[in-house]
């Protein structure tokens, strides 16, 4: 069994910036591919961005490439989400998610992933 869980979400006005951060516990995570999804009211869960299992390798959703960045701190079983120039837009709940899988590239599916956080609220203010 894994626990995510992730914090640092709020609210935060257009061009703003966050950083969320995905604890986990349990399996040892630091050997699996994680990720980050977003779910708006009324749409579904998509994907945001993800890295490998050692960090090398990244990938984004083209509507956040160039404003979020994914990162990884094994040591301390945590991945982040920083967001900068926020959008009314980017406003959702955000899930973190651990891969059932340890490959060199990165994950978009949802079907990918086994394990997610409760997620937490992202609110841009325009």
């Amino acid at each position: 069994q894994v626990q995510l869980v992730e914090s640092g979400g709020g609210l935060v006005q257009a061009g703003g910036s966050l950083r969320l951060s995905c604890a986990a516990s349990g399996r040892t995570s630091s050997n699996y591919n994680m990720g980050w999804f977003r779910q708006a009211p009324g749409k579904e869960r998509e994907f945001v961005a993800a890295i490998n299992w050692i960090g090398t390798g990244t990938g984004y959703a083209d509507s956040v490439k160039g404003r979020f960045t994914i990162a990884r701190d094994n040591a301390k079983n945590t991945v982040y989400l920083q967001m900068n120039s926020l959008k009314p837009e980017d406003a959702a709940v955000y899930y973190c998610a651990s891969a059932r899988a340890r490959v060199a590239g990165w994950l978009k599916s949802l079907r990918d992933y086994d394990y997610w956080g409760q997620g937490t609220q992202v609110t841009v203010s325009s």
